[in-house]
């Protein structure tokens, strides 16, 4: 089963801040939209279930976005 979610920028933006806060890794874009969308599949999975996500890419071409977004 195939399954598509849409994620807007301030989603992807968000769980990029957050892995920030906690593990203090800066993601690129296109990987804060995989954060975005586990954050909000996070109640479909198990207990159990063991959920691999990559992170790719450098935040640090990104720091412009993400400075933009923290200061609005």
């Amino acid at each position: 089963e195939t399954k598509v979610l849409a994620i807007n920028d301030d989603e992807a933006l968000e769980a990029a801040m957050e892995l920030t806060r906690l593990e203090g890794i800066i993601p690129a874009i296109e990987s804060a939209h995989a954060l975005a969308v586990l954050k909000k599949e996070k109640q479909t999975f198990k207990p159990n279930d063991i959920v691999v996500l990559t992170v790719s890419g450098r935040g640090d071409k990104d720091m412009e976005t993400y400075i933009k977004y923290t200061t609005q």
